[in-house]
């Protein structure tokens, strides 16, 4: 009989520890300022392993070493942490055949960035909470203390399309100024790399459309009163209407510039952007098969609350191997 109840009691064990391991993990990346291992990733990570136990989740570090984590969401190089990242996920065993992931703010630009460049392991769905998918046009405030984010914006200000600050400054490798597109596109950084927004259209990567595209679902969050995201709009993949369009000159092949709208507060939405239009990235096709989700949540910048409780629960979570 014991033995009996020993083999019952194993078989139990065995059949749990398989559901458990058969839920898909979660991947996070934290924004600016934060860090990987801060008091508020390590709160969030407990809440979502409340909801689902057994869960494997894996919050994204540049740095093992808080401080130098933190550091490296005002200076670095964008495209070299996304490389070091790629190779991080690789290498965890529990990620190996997927995961879910959720980025906040500049988090989730970089997460889509490695969905685009890499996705191996793959995302299966992909949640950003007020993230700059079409850049800001005006460098994020700092708070009075916070004098690593002073340093930062002062050195952007003084000339953000520079050779140093697109290789050294975070924030200016998603600097999209209306003003000077042809500047921004010329960069050829972060950025207007991952969105294919390049001079010339044949240098663009259709591998970046294709991965995105296998998203199961992109959700996109933006903050209501959100003062710090400019615009917030950006969170939706909008963006601020340019005093020019840049074109291309068909029979000179020379760039030639279409006046657009004078009022450059004006917001062009998701469905009117060039690279929504023409599917440079695969938006359109996620968009046309119902797997975008547009979320406006309450409160300044990343004053989350409870608003990421149902999100969470509707697509974090799930089975491995389940669309």
């Amino acid at each position: 009989m014991l033995s009996s109840i020993v083999l019952f009691a194993s078989l139990v064990n065995l059949v749990s520890s398989a559901a458990v391991n058969n839920i898909r993990p979660l991947v996070i990346w934290h924004g600016m300022g934060d860090t990987y291992a801060s008091p508020g990733m390590d709160s969030f990570q407990s809440e979502v392993k409340e909801m689902y136990p057994g869960i494997f989740v894996h919050s994204i570090f540049v740095d093992e070493d808080p401080n130098v984590d933190q550091r490296a969401g005002f200076y670095g190089n964008v495209n070299q942490q996304i490389v070091q990242v790629a190779q991080q996920l690789a290498e965890i065993p529990e990620l190996s055949r997927g995961f879910d992931a959720i980025g906040f703010s500049q988090g989730g630009q970089f997460l889509r960035g490695y969905v685009e460049r890499n996705n191996s392991p793959p995302v299966h769905n992909l949640i950003t909470f007020g993230s700059q998918h079409m850049g800001i046009s005006s460098l994020p405030a700092c708070s009075t203390w916070d004098l690593l984010c002073q340093v930062a914006r002062r050195a952007a200000n003084r000339g953000v399309y520079s050779e140093w600050a697109q290789e050294n400054l975070v924030q200016a490798q998603y600097f999209r100024d209306p003003h000077r597109l042809s500047q921004y596109m010329e960069s050829g950084s972060f950025l207007p790399d991952i969105n294919n927004e390049v001079l010339l259209p044949s240098s663009r990567n259709v591998s970046y459309a294709d991965n995105l595209a296998s998203l199961n679902k992109l959700v996109l969050v933006l903050f209501l009163q959100d003062k710090t995201v400019v615009p917030k709009e950006s969170a939706w993949f909008g963006s601020e209407q340019p005093l020019e369009d840049i074109t291309m000159d068909q029979a000179s092949g020379s760039q030639t510039p279409m006046l657009g709208g004078v009022n450059t507060k004006d917001i062009i939405p998701m469905r009117l952007q060039n690279l929504y239009k023409e599917d440079w990235i695969g938006l359109r096709q996620l968009d046309e098969r119902g797997r975008i989700d547009f979320v406006a949540c309450q409160g300044e910048h990343m004053q989350i609350g409870d608003c990421w409780r149902d999100l969470v629960a509707e697509w974090v979570g799930g089975s491995l191997g389940a669309d």
